[in-house]
């Protein structure tokens, strides 16, 4: 299990991507279309204002059940451990342990 901590941390970095994230989208696309340097490096100071944990890039994906950041597959949205688990107890639907 992740620490809580972590997991609140990811929690709040969401909400902040969600609240700036259109904000965020309309200064990149001024910043794109900026003709001269002098505009670039204006629109550049109001884009590093926004906070930094606004940005997409700094989401994790985690385990929705554990909170485990490393191997998570994203069709189920769960760590490899929980899959295997899960697999084992048939809770997957279509997942079958292999053997061979």
């Amino acid at each position: 299990m992740a620490k809580q901590s972590m997991i609140e941390r990811e929690k709040k970095r969401e909400r902040l991507v969600l609240k700036y994230g259109q904000k965020r989208e309309l200064l990149l696309l001024e910043f794109k279309k900026a003709n001269t340097f002098s505009d670039q490096m204006r629109i550049h100071k109001k884009i590093e204002k926004l906070p930094r944990n606004s940005s997409r890039i700094r989401l994790r994906n985690r385990c929705w059940r554990t909170g485990r950041p490393r191997g998570v597959y994203r069709d189920f949205g769960l760590c490899r451990h929980m899959i295997r688990e899960m697999g084992h107890n048939c809770l997957l639907p279509g997942v079958r342990k292999a053997s061979w």
